[in-house]
């Protein structure tokens, strides 16, 4: 652990990128900067010979045409090979982008849900996008330039001390001061504490962004103003006030370092001035003194690149920590042997569940025991809060069962591989997802390799076929931002399509019908009879007389099964369920429905 690597090393390993194409990079970035130099050699030797010859001396022409040619030679040299150490690293940048956004995408996809319900759409917003953005950046475009600085730093330094040192010393003086006052200020730890505070502001900062703009219509319907969206508005203020102090901590520091750097003449004055005084009208010692005057304010440049790379390197530094922080989170194991079920009854063995962050600890399942016969309708019914969705959540294994097993035709599905598991299990829930591409992708979603007649027939069995085929484009419509919008039992039917395409043995339906007006609802149910024919359905109830007929009816309290039978037998016991049927079918009174069975 002591030895793990950090910073861009820790991020080449992350992104399984080989540090060739960045050594190629900087290898053409570095002979670029040396050939760049060699036009400001050329005329320091043109001014070297005319102040050798005197004041009468007559200009050799051959002499001057030659360090022209050379002059552009580098010129030209220097841009060729800028533009190979910009392409090796821009593909380098490119090739570390795709992998990081790819191999996050597939992580944060084999994690349990309870991560995403745990961490803000915003974090993880961010994470995918603006930390790995800000990368891609440093690579394709800082490096390069941060090694061709240091190239021209290095050489001209070593020039300068080459020619005269004490004037060269005279300038390194101002530089190191300067250097040290800023590196000294971006690496302490102070620095890094406020570096890692600004990011949680602004993580902060994009979560409440994303809850405001879901929240727009509420927001417009009440009136309100983002000062009234006390989360959002807190959340500005508090990244504002923190990139204030920010910049006010260092602004002292780098307004000293600017004028450190900036008052170079001033120390290389003096030294000049010593030499001149001592040289006895040597033409070599004013050249040198004009030199030094010439090329020492340029250091500046490469200075200020430096200053600019370490402030971004830190700020990569903290970017591949949370990045990092991403990747240690735990995926669900994958057993080493797996194996897939003979046939496809779902069954619960003595499962125990909590939600630990949401309900400190509070069971949402408790000793859950039940048996959903292949081909068969099971029924979950109950108040808000019951367990219902948390047993729909685990069949599909979004989280591990803290105690008993789930398992799918004997087989516990902690043994099963997860494109096993997910390839046995359909869903149809009524907050419906939809992808922002067009219908035919997201019927097809279902099954990717389907072949077109058979994503048409799926949408023809789902009773969505005839509206698609009336839209402008038909299929080919896209759906959301910037495309065409469905109304909610629209949305239902295309998802209950890529359902049917998909035709997984174990349906896991969320009362599609619920909230839906009498055509759509009608429509639906055409859908879903095709759609749970020969299936292992799970149904989780809102209207109790949308599953009368179900084969098996069980009805949750607390997290655990109050009651089960088929419907006839529930009513017969007088006790949760009929209460909940003699209450009304909605679900806003099922919780009324509970209050009534407790007083029984």
């Amino acid at each position: 652990m002591g030895n793990r690597k950090t910073g861009i090393f820790r991020l080449l390993e992350i992104a399984g990128e080989k540090p060739a194409l960045l050594l190629a990079a900087g290898i053409f970035s570095a002979f670029s900067a040396v050939c760049l130099l060699l036009p400001y050699l050329a005329v320091y030797l043109l001014l070297a010979g005319l102040l050798a010859g005197g004041a009468n001396a007559v200009p050799d022409g051959g002499g001057m045409m030659h360090w022209g040619l050379v002059a552009l030679a580098g010129l030209a040299a220097g841009i060729v090979l800028m533009y190979f150490g910009g392409l090796c690293s821009h593909i380098a940048a490119f090739r570390m982008l795709y992998r990081l956004r790819l191999r996050l995408a597939e992580h944060i996809g084999r994690l349990p849900l309870g991560y995403l319900t745990q961490t803000s759409t915003g974090i993880v917003k961010k994470t995918l996008e603006e930390n790995v953005e800000k990368i891609e950046k440093f690579i394709a475009h800082q490096l390069p330039d941060m090694v061709s600085a240091i190239v021209v730093m290095l050489l001209t330094l070593a020039v300068m001390v080459y020619l005269n040192p004490l004037m060269a010393l005279a300038c390194l003086f101002p530089l190191a001061l300067g250097l040290g006052l800023q590196l000294g200020m971006m690496i302490s730890r102070q620095a890094r504490v406020r570096v890692r505070a600004y990011y949680d502001a602004l993580e902060r900062m994009n979560t409440s962004t994303v809850q405001y703009i879901r929240g727009m219509p509420a927001v417009r319907i009440f009136g309100q103003t983002v000062h009234s969206f006390r989360r959002f508005y807190q959340d500005i203020m508090e990244y504002r006030d923190l990139s204030v102090r920010y910049s006010d901590q260092f602004q002292n520091g780098f307004s000293l370092f600017k004028v450190v750097l900036g008052s170079t003449p001033a120390f290389l004055l003096p030294a000049g001035v010593y030499l001149l005084s001592g040289s006895n009208g040597d033409g070599t010692v004013a050249l040198e003194v004009l030199f030094f005057l010439i090329v020492v304010p340029g250091l500046a440049a490469p200075v200020y690149k430096l200053m600019h790379f370490a402030g971004t390197l830190r700020d990569i530094s903290e970017g591949v920590a949370r990045i990092d922080a991403v990747f240690a989170r735990r995926p669900l194991p994958e057993y080493p042997y797996p194996e897939r079920p003979r046939e496809f009854s779902v069954q619960f063995d003595e499962v125990i569940f909590s939600y630990e962050e949401q309900s400190g600890g509070r069971p949402a399942l408790d000793w859950v025991s039940f048996r959903a016969e292949a081909g068969r309708i099971t029924a979950l019914v109950g108040p808000s809060g019951a367990g219902k969705s948390t047993v729909a959540n685990l069949i599909p294994r979004f989280w591990d069962v803290a105690a008993g097993t789930v398992s799918i035709g004997g087989v516990d599905i902690r043994r099963m591989r997860t494109e096993d598991l997910m390839s046995a299990v359909s869903f149809v829930f009524q907050d419906t997802f939809l992808f922002q591409d067009t219908l035919y992708a997201n019927i097809a979603a279902g099954r990717p390799a389907a072949r077109p007649e058979e994503v048409y027939a799926a949408a023809r069995a789902a009773q969505c076929y005839d509206f698609i085929v009336n839209l402008p484009q038909g299929f080919d419509t896209v759906i959301g931002e910037g495309g065409a919008y469905l109304s909610g039992g629209e949305e239902q039917r295309v998802a209950v399509a890529r359902a049917i395409l998909k035709d997984a043995p174990i349906l896991v339906l969320d009362e599609a019908t619920a909230f839906a007006d009498a055509e759509n609802e009608f429509r639906l149910q055409l859908a879903l009879n095709v759609l749970l024919r020969g299936k292992t359905v799970i149904v989780i109830a809102h209207r109790l007389a949308s599953i009368r007929e179900a084969d098996q009816i069980l009805v949750f309290r607390d997290g655990r099964i109050a009651e089960r039978g088929r419907h006839a037998d529930l009513l017969e016991r007088n006790g949760l369920y009929a209460a909940m049927w003699a209450a009304g079918t909605d679900e806003w009174l099922l919780n009324k429905g509970k209050a009534n069975a407790d007083a029984i």
